[in-house]
């Protein structure tokens, strides 16, 4: 609180710190009455007079009291705006009263301090966003990108996944977005796959089929999860893609079965069979072989596709594949022999893909359980394990050459 006689003396002084502290005050003032309206009118009209004072310094000071307030007066705020860059950053940054319509043009521009104040602001739109990524800075890009509190339109996160998921800085903004879309994810899955396909490292450690049947395998179980996450939250665009590009297979079904993903499995069973969802669940919790032949017909997979996955099913239902690694192993594996023992061996050839897949999971699991079941057994085991010392081995007889 000063007189009046004192804020025109400093109003009128020589000295700019002088007047930028009555600026400061003025807009204070303003902001803060609430007494007559004359009186309310003559600091406004103040505010008016400070704008046209030579110095930046007063200006700046100006802006500094009306900065973040949302009541502070539009046409001064418009005024700054088009002041010095220091004190039109500072608006840009923060001034609640620019609306987007303000903001567009300025986008448009491309100045690029413009652009990093803008997206600097507390708050930004989705149609702010995205103009400001549609200038193409990366910097500027992936800050957007990891701001939680912005949201992306998801075809806008499609359209990047797409275009910028082969950069590895880049994919790892857009996966820890929790609003990104299932089809994007699987985009930047399939990119993360790629990349450790020609990482040198990777290749150099292992056999190139084994390393495509790792990453293949992570792949379709990446897919699965995914898929799976959207089925439980009743989001069916996920399986629409999938059906509509041709991802959807034999293989994949086999796979978010084997894996206990049961509500992807039977999102894709009704996005083929064109049966509601809830209803295919039913018939694969409690309807009979018969029933479960028909559904799978329905779905445009073959007899003996169809039987497979019948079995599978029946089996699903009496183990817990999702948690379960040994559960799972067993299935693969009583699956597989029984495939053996109907054919005798001899696999049709409508079956060879699913069969190739079940051994090679029969492998993968194997290995699982056993490292399971040995870990277990440190944990419980009370005493040395009984092993053959080394002169016992030494007086075994000798294979013949």
């Amino acid at each position: 609180m000063i007189e009046y006689s004192e804020f025109v003396r400093l109003s009128r002084s020589s000295d700019s710190d002088e007047r930028g502290h009555a600026a400061h005050l003025a807009a204070l003032a303003y902001l803060d009455h609430d007494g007559p309206a004359g009186e309310h009118a003559a600091l406004y009209a103040a505010l008016i007079g400070f704008l046209d004072d030579p110095s930046v310094k007063v200006r700046a000071a100006l802006a500094y009291g009306l900065l973040h307030s949302v009541q502070a007066p539009r046409p001064i705020i418009m005024a700054l705006l088009r002041d010095s860059a220091v004190i039109s950053r500072a608006i840009l940054q923060y001034s609640p009263v620019l609306l987007d319509a303000d903001l567009i043009g300025l986008i448009g521009a491309g100045d690029p301090f413009t652009l990093t104040a803008i997206a600097q602001r507390e708050k930004l739109s989705s149609r702010i966003a995205s103009a400001l990524i549609s200038q193409g800075d990366s910097a500027l890009t992936q800050r957007l990108l990891r701001r939680e509190d912005v949201l992306l339109d998801p075809m806008l996160l499609l359209d990047l996944s797409r275009s910028l998921g082969g950069d590895a800085t880049m994919r790892g903004a857009l996966l820890s977005r929790k609003d990104l879309p299932a089809p994007a994810r699987l985009i930047l899955v399939q990119q993360v796959t790629e990349s450790l396909r020609q990482a040198r490292i990777v290749r150099g450690a292992l056999a190139p089929d084994r390393l495509a049947r790792l990453l293949r395998d992570g792949t379709d179980t990446a897919l699965s999860a995914i898929g799976e996450t959207e089925a439980v939250q009743a989001r069916g665009e996920f399986v629409e893609v999938l059906v509509g590009s041709d991802q959807l297979n034999t293989r994949i079904l086999l796979h978010a079965l084997t894996t206990g993903h049961v509500m992807f499995f039977a999102a894709c069973l009704g996005a083929l069979s064109a049966i509601s969802r809830s209803k295919v669940f039913t018939l694969l919790e409690n309807g009979s072989r018969a029933s479960l032949i028909a559904l799978f017909s329905r779905a445009g997979l073959g007899l003996e596709i169809g039987r497979l996955l019948v079995r599978l099913v029946l089996h699903a239902r009496a183990a817990d594949l999702a948690d379960d690694v040994a559960a799972r192993h067993y299935v693969v594996t009583a699956l597989t022999e029984e495939l053996i023992a109907e054919y005798d061996g001899d696999i049709p050839h409508a079956l060879e893909e699913a069969f190739a897949y079940l051994s090679e999971q029969n492998i993968a699991l194997a290995r699982k359980a056993a490292r399971g079941v040995m870990s277990t057994f440190a944990g419980i085991a009370q005493g040395p394990m009984s092993l053959p010392q080394v002169e016992e081995l030494a007086q075994l007889p000798l294979p013949a050459a």
